[in-house]
């Protein structure tokens, strides 16, 4: 393994590892998130809390999938830019796109998002009266529902994860072809496959994140 994190391909393959981990960590995290639309958060929340072990061991596992891509990511950026040091005086981005130029910049704002997500849901530090922990509902459960509704029925809690939505959508959108670059699945005749496959993962993601905190906004969330 220490062979193989020394080559530029290891490192992507790593990063492309760890990418899937999380695109798959991100999208059942928004199938639980969608249980706010038919009343059963409370119940999903109780039930994934059910085992303290199992769950801070996973969340120690992700911990780690996280640092190792954002260590890599940095890593690579930096030796990406060493191999440039002189830039052209008209820059020309051929097939790059606005994603791909971006992603240490959408990567930056994802991992900071993630440390105020934290603080906010699951330490339940931001409006702590409100908080699922201290507020029960008619079953005996942790308001989880009513801490959602609350905390994005204010505009600025709702911004603040309208721009982190947008990040992840740049971040999908380069990150899926990306990763297939790196396993060595990309060609010319799979190019235009993968580039939408990201486009549509990206989109769906996105729109299913941000749906939440709009309902919430619009008062459809009760």
């Amino acid at each position: 393994m220490a062979e193989l994190t020394r080559s530029t391909v290891g490192r992507k393959i790593f990063m492309a590892l760890t990418g899937w981990m999380m695109i798959l960590f991100v999208a059942v995290h928004l199938l639980g998130n969608t249980t706010v639309y038919s009343g059963w958060i409370n119940a999903y929340a109780e039930r994934l809390h059910a085992l303290p072990p199992l769950l801070w061991a996973y969340r120690l596992f992700m911990s780690v999938v996280v640092t190792v891509h954002i260590f890599f990511g940095i890593q690579l950026t930096l030796e990406n830019r060493r191999a440039k040091p002189a830039p052209y005086f008209v820059k020309k981005h051929l097939r790059a796109t606005f994603a791909g130029r971006t992603m240490i910049w959408s990567g930056t704002v994802i991992g900071g998002f993630l440390l105020f997500h934290l603080v906010h849901f699951t330490l339940q530090l931001i409006f702590p009266e409100h908080a699922a922990n201290r507020n029960m509902d008619s079953a005996g459960r942790p308001d989880v529902l009513g801490m959602v509704i609350y905390s994005f029925q204010h505009l600025a809690v709702s911004c603040i994860y309208g721009i982190a939505v947008a990040a992840l959508f740049l971040h999908l959108f380069h990150g899926v072809e990306s990763s297939f670059q790196s396993f060595g699945l990309q060609s010319d005749r799979t190019q235009r496959f993968i580039v939408r496959a990201g486009a549509v993962a990206a989109t769906v993601v996105a729109s299913g994140y941000l749906s939440i905190p709009i309902a919430a906004l619009l008062g459809i969330l009760k």
